[in-house]
């Protein structure tokens, strides 16, 4: 064979080879990793179901794991693992709040620094002096290092507590879902976006109603079984379709499925940051 016939074999080989999948790589704690809140009563994160809303051409890469922060997962040097195997045009979801919290005065490895900007505070975790950072400046430093692997970035709220433990459910705000779109909003960045998580989820769960939501916590009011965790992950679904993310396009569900279910409507947001 020539040097002519060899090359238009390769160029037609290349040509016929499937395209690689996309990756969705998922950054968060208990609520959206594998297993949930781990050993004993069954729960499940919400990261699991996620893949179900994609088609073949998506494949999701669930990195999450139980009891970390945006502090912690920085400090053990998990969001750089995840960056190295990261490839452009990937998407990356960073979700965290739910062990953000908490003081710096007995320091359990996993408080942020109070604030919503560059403050840091000095603390000595395990013997070793450390920088802490606040929960958006975590979220922003994270964002740019799968910025510069040429990802698309989505910053989430948390999801919520058991909103309905009392026997009635009511609403549920705290700063981390401020934060969470703030760090979105100081990146001012076409490939970062935000999803109001917590918001769609406590739609959802104010919909199905308590009893449904009591009997699909069945640890404590912070791990899901796996059918409020589908819950969780459709409520994240339903705001990247509310959104204008190519990954919202991408998505299997049509708006309309999921907006005449329990999941409801789509919720308003500030036209200054992507969604």
């Amino acid at each position: 064979m020539g040097f002519r016939g060899l090359w238009f074999l390769l160029a037609l080989t290349a040509a016929a080879a499937p395209a690689a999948p996309t990756t969705i790589h998922l950054c968060g704690d208990s609520t959206m990793a594998k297993g949930g809140g781990g050993s004993g009563i069954p729960t499940e994160g919400w990261g699991e179901y996620l893949k179900y809303s994609f088609g073949s051409d998506y494949v999701v890469h669930n990195a999450a794991i139980g009891g970390r922060s945006a502090r912690s997962f920085t400090r053990e040097g998990r969001f750089t693992e995840v960056a190295k195997v990261v490839k452009p045009g990937d998407w990356v979801v960073i979700e965290f709040g739910h062990n953000d919290g908490g003081s710096l005065s007995n320091d359990n490895g996993r408080t942020d620094c109070p604030g919503d900007g560059a403050q840091t505070c000095q603390t000595t975790y395990n013997g070793v002096k450390e920088t802490v950072l606040t929960y958006p400046a975590y979220y922003k430093n994270a964002a740019k290092l799968f910025l510069e692997k040429g990802a698309k970035v989505i910053l989430n709220s948390p999801t919520p507590n058991n909103i309905c433990e009392s026997g009635k459910c009511v609403g549920d705000t705290s700063r981390f879902d401020y934060y969470a779109w703030h760090a979105a909003a100081e990146l001012a960045s076409p490939d970062v976006y935000h999803v109001p998580h917590k918001q769609y989820a406590v739609q959802a769960m104010m919909n199905l109603g308590p009893a449904t939501v009591n009997a699909n916590y069945p640890k404590d009011h912070t791990h899901t079984g796996p059918y409020m965790a589908d819950v969780m992950a459709g409520s994240f679904v339903l705001g990247l379709k509310c959104g204008t993310t190519a990954l919202g396009a991408a998505v299997k569900n049509t708006t309309e499925s999921l907006t005449k279910s329990f999941y409801g409507a789509c919720i308003p947001q500030n036209s200054t940051v992507p969604i």
